[in-house]
């Protein structure tokens, strides 16, 4: 009996004991578990926190650099948005421009939006000066005559060729041939008219100009369409809404030579964001604003030239296409131009095809051949 109660005792404690120690192990697993569960909540809370902060940051950066809408009616020339309203939907108007140093200095010309140059006989250039606001065309002087590819890059844009004579040959025929709306000084007075004052000290073939405040009436006079056709109502090129540098390459000087005579330097102005034209070594002026002829952008296209008239000197340009530069904001890039017809729009690219962007503003073509003898950035 007595070894059966002792077997009994020691059995009893050996099972306390054994509860005992389960006991002590599940409420150290639960302590764990506890504190894990409170680790994985705070991280997940953090984590949250960060994301949603993150998210905000970004929208608010987002909306401020959005540039503002722009206001008004937009000149399709320059891509500012200057144009008043009954201006909008009419044709541009291309106006020819004697440039002969006997001719200088000029007036009219600092209002142009566009302004082409190109070389003509004798080694001397001529301009046409293109204004994209019907209603507020200065007076031009002094007007000259019409050479025949300068009404076929005036159609480029469906302007209104206007001019001072022509010569009998090509002009003519392609003026004819293409039935270019125009207005000649020599049959239409009511639009041109000599300029007295200039009359007392120049040859009188550099003093006729061109009254721009009666161009609509000169038109309704003329039968002449004054509504653009459509499809060329759009702005003339892709426009940036801000001014950019076009490259890391500068270009704040350079000059363009049309023969040994003749040549035009530029110089970057970079409180305005102009280039300041100059004309065979001199400021290029209008005597009547008494400003120097600016622009924003300058687009110097290469093209081929021969004399198809030995009597007089005429000369024929290729006004189909090439190579060429385009610099703005005192930088530069090469780029294509073309024009698939006559009526084409004057269509310029990157040199690899792709569309061009143009910083808004006023725009100068000078047309020269052999660019890498003619085109020289000082």
């Amino acid at each position: 009996m007595k070894i059966k109660r002792v077997l009994s005792f020691i059995l009893s404690v050996a099972v306390a004991v054994s509860m005992a120690g389960c006991s002590g192990k599940d409420s150290s697993d639960a302590s764990a578990a506890a504190a894990s569960s409170a680790t994985t909540t705070t991280t997940t809370s953090a984590a949250t926190t960060t994301t949603t902060t993150t998210t905000t940051t970004t929208t608010t950066e987002a909306q401020e650099e959005l540039p503002p809408e722009p206001v008004g009616n937009v000149n399709i020339l320059t891509g500012e948005y200057t144009l008043p309203d009954e201006a909008v939907g009419k044709r541009p108007v291309a106006v020819m421009v004697n440039n002969i140093t006997f001719a200088l200095p000029q007036y009219g010309v600092a209002q142009a939006d566009m302004i082409y140059e190109c070389p003509v006989e004798g080694g001397i250039t001529r301009l046409m000066a293109i204004y994209g606001d019907i209603t507020s065309i200065p007076d031009v002087c002094s007007v000259r005559s019409c050479r025949y590819y300068y009404p076929i890059f005036a159609l480029s844009y469906d302007a209104v060729y206007c001019f001072w004579g022509k010569d009998e040959t090509i002009a003519k025929e392609t003026l004819n041939k293409l039935d270019v709306d125009r207005l000649d000084g020599y049959s239409n007075g009511f639009i041109f008219d000599r300029d007295a004052e200039r009359d007392k000290t120049y040859s009188s073939e550099h003093t006729g100009y061109f009254k721009g405040s009666v161009i609509l009436e000169a038109l309704e006079r003329s039968a002449i369409r004054s509504d653009l056709l459509e499809g060329k109502d759009k702005p003339v090129f892709n426009f940036s809404q801000e001014d950019v540098a076009l490259s890391d390459e500068a270009c704040k000087k350079l000059c363009v030579y049309f023969s040994e005579a003749y040549y035009s330097d530029f110089v970057f102005d970079s409180k305005t964001g102009v280039y300041k034209k100059y004309h065979n070594g001199k400021k290029h002026m209008d005597c009547k604003t008494e400003t120097q002829l600016e622009f924003t952008n300058l687009f110097i296209l290469e093209t081929d030239t021969s004399v198809i008239n030995w009597n007089n000197g005429l000369i024929s340009l290729d006004w189909t296409g090439g190579d060429g530069y385009y610099v703005s904001m005192g930088t530069v890039i090469p780029v294509k131009w073309s024009k698939a017809d006559e009526f084409a729009d004057l269509v310029i690219t990157n040199a690899d095809g792709s569309e061009l962007t143009v910083n808004t503003g006023k725009s100068y073509f000078g047309f020269t051949t052999n660019l890498k003898s003619n085109f020289k950035i000082k």
